[in-house]
């Protein structure tokens, strides 16, 4: 059950520009798509939350209401991103074959800094299965893989090729994630909900 109706991305992007957030949105959402994921029960929204900016960098809220407005819109996000998680329904966000620079540029920070980021919520040691440990891995290798097509692209490669492999990258990140989300977070879904406290 949603306790935060999320604000949507146009807003949301406004308030984390108002709040000059370093962060970007897909990032944001994938960091919480991440911590969802996480074994780390002890990892709380609110941690996430200010490692969107640098260390000793959070906006200083000025009163309870802006406070309360501040949490509110960004748990209406963490809340959707829950349900989401909870369907297993997590997909990359859509993005143009255009600039395939700044595609993979967006997708590695995305899944390094956001998902795998989020997955270990500032802990370098958390107890897990050997098997979802695997998994985390090979999510920072999919992300490598990014990189490794953002090289061959930067020395004329086939744009074609390359935007084949891409396409295979991005559905082997999904899948990796699903996997995650149906054998790790399913099983103990009702146990995640957490609040903003």
């Amino acid at each position: 059950m949603q306790e935060n109706k999320y604000i949507g991305d146009e807003k949301m992007i406004k308030m984390l520009e108002h709040y000059k957030c370093p962060t970007p949105l897909d990032v944001v959402k994938m960091r919480f798509v991440g911590a969802i994921c996480s074994p780390n029960l002890e990892l709380r929204p609110t941690d996430v939350i200010s490692s969107f900016w640098p260390s000793g960098k959070a906006p200083r809220l000025q009163t309870k209401d802006e406070a309360d407005l501040f949490f509110k819109f960004f748990m209406g996000l963490w809340d959707d991103i829950f349900e989401r998680v909870k369907n297993n329904k997590i997909k990359l966000e859509k993005l143009s074959y255009k600039d395939l620079f700044e595609y993979f540029e967006r997708r590695f920070v995305c899944i390094e800094q956001g998902f795998v980021e989020g997955f270990w919520g500032g802990n370098t040691d958390i107890k897990m299965p050997a098997y979802l440990a695997k998994l985390i891995d090979s999510m920072s290798e999919l992300s490598g893989a990014y990189s490794g097509l953002n090289y061959k692209l930067a020395k004329g490669g086939n744009k074609e090729e390359i935007t084949t492999a891409l396409k295979s990258v991005d559905a082997m990140v999904e899948k990796t994630i699903a996997y995650i989300i149906e054998k790790s977070v399913l099983p103990r879904i009702e146990s995640l909900q957490r609040t903003v406290n």
